[in-house]
């Protein structure tokens, strides 16, 4: 039985873990599925490639506030998807034969093929040519990712459906589109088919939309998404089917009775579940009742040179964070006699949905909850000089700090380009910079966006000394 000195399994971020540091090392890679994982082929980089065209298409709907008259002529949808995927797949295939082929690989073999533990560190992987591989390895990271889940809903496997892995390949716009599901990815679907000119169902079957996020930025959401979209809250879908017609018929349960919506689409976005079906405790990786790989600090599970980082253990399920703890797994495995820990403290999440949403740290209803004090002030968009440029009415910016150290515990934003505004906040909680020093501190462009955030801290009922 050939023996590794490292197998990884899952080539998203744990492909950047092998580089040249690890030239003498005999390494394996495992792949059951697209080479790149989740973000770079259905994730983060194509639906925010997609969320800027919509973006540019809807720009005519608002743009008679300020006195010019725009139309939208139309959309070229396969234009719009190949320009993405023209870009997208080749940067996964060219991946994917750098680890094949490349010389610099040479270290490295690579096993296109579902991998399950069948011994203690030991691994069976069912290649995808029908052969079968079996080795054992000094150590794993374990980087499967995750994947939709898919509701048992009667009649939706006779029906057909698409989730976030096929939605964005479809071969031409639908006309309707129902969207089940309230997080962030019914969030930014409904606002890219909705600018392209289809008409958007989101079914929920929650009283909200982006019920995680802090409740004034959920309340906010949810009153604008039933401005733009059909919207159908305490909706539970109990049956789907396909008409005669080819359109498909959804049945919901109410608080008041039934409910019927008739598409020509359907995208399930209720969720994500962890990739850990690798018959884990077959070499004693705990899994907890979420299905998350248990890991510790260090990202080391309960098994010694068994690690685990990114979407099959974090309950963040965000890029960011799977690169985080990528970068500590490498320095680990290269360091086994100095390893440091993962930094979760202060994750921020964005959601680029219409307006967008960006987060750090705790919300109100979190810090209430757990009796943390904290004073909070909210600046709107309308309040700032650039807010009145963009007539922007809604947005706003929330901000929660310690009372007496005046150091910021949380921060929200509804409204444009909150993914980028709030990066000076993390940046204040991740090095400890108080909420006055920040605002006084500093100079703060007059009058662009961040003035945003400079409002809303100066707000804070803060009283430093001196």
């Amino acid at each position: 039985m050939t023996n590794y000195d490292l197998v990884v399994i899952g080539t998203g971020s744990g492909n950047t873990i092998v580089n040249r540091r690890f030239a003498d090392w005999k390494v394996a890679f495992v792949e059951r599925g697209t080479f790149g994982g989740t973000c770079l082929n259905f994730g983060c980089i194509p639906t925010k490639m997609f969320v800027h065209a919509a973006d540019v298409a809807a720009t005519p709907s608002v743009s008679s506030r300020y006195g010019v008259d725009e139309q939208l002529l139309g959309v070229r949808w396969p234009d719009v998807r190949d320009r993405i995927f023209g870009r997208i797949d080749p940067i996964s295939a060219s991946g994917s034969e750098y680890r094949h082929h490349n010389p610099d690989n040479a270290n490295v073999t690579f096993y296109d093929g579902t991998g399950r533990f069948t011994g203690f560190k030991e691994l069976t992987v069912d290649n995808k040519d029908g052969s079968t591989s079996v080795f054992s390895a000094e150590r794993f990271v374990i980087a499967t990712g995750s994947r939709p889940v898919v509701p048992p809903i009667p009649g939706l496997e006779e029906t057909g459906y698409h989730t976030s892995n096929t939605i964005m390949r479809l071969e031409e716009l639908p006309r309707r589109i129902a969207i089940i599901g309230s997080g962030f990815v019914a969030a930014e679907f409904a606002h890219v088919f909705a600018a392209f000119g289809v008409e958007v169902t989101i079914v929920a079957r929650s009283k909200e939309l982006l019920r995680p996020e802090d409740g004034e930025v959920a309340a906010r959401f949810t009153e604008i998404a039933q401005e733009l979209y059909d919207v159908r809250l305490n909706h539970e879908t109990v049956r789907v089917a396909r008409r005669d017609d080819g359109s498909i018929q959804l049945k919901m349960l109410t608080p008041t009775g039934v409910d019927e919506l008739v598409v020509d689409e359907l995208l399930v976005a209720v969720g994500r579940t962890p990739n850990s079906d690798l018959d884990l405790d077959t070499t004693g990786v705990e899994v907890d009742t979420e299905g998350r790989v248990v890991v510790d600090a260090y990202q080391q599970t309960a098994v010694e040179g068994i690690y685990a980082l990114g979407d099959v253990t974090s309950p963040l399920q965000l890029k960011h964070v799977a690169n985080h703890e990528a970068r500590v797994v490498k320095h680990n495995l290269l360091n086994p006699d100095d390893r440091i820990e993962s930094d979760h403290r202060f994750v921020p999440h964005a959601v680029f949905s219409s307006p967008q949403i960006a987060s750090v740290g705790l919300t109100e209803e979190q810090a209430k909850e757990r009796g943390i004090p904290y004073v909070a002030a909210v600046q709107r968009y309308a309040d700032i000089a650039y807010g009145w440029a963009m007539e922007d009415t809604t947005g706003f910016a929330k901000v929660l700090a310690d009372p007496k150290s005046g150091q910021i515990i949380g921060c929200h934003i509804i409204g444009p380009q909150a993914p980028t505004l709030i990066q000076p906040v993390v940046q204040a909680m991740s090095f400890g910079l108080d909420a006055y020093t920040m605002a006084r501190g500093q100079y703060w462009i007059h009058p662009a966006m961040p003035e945003l955030i400079e409002n809303a801290l100066l707000k804070l009922d803060l009283h430093p000394e001196g």
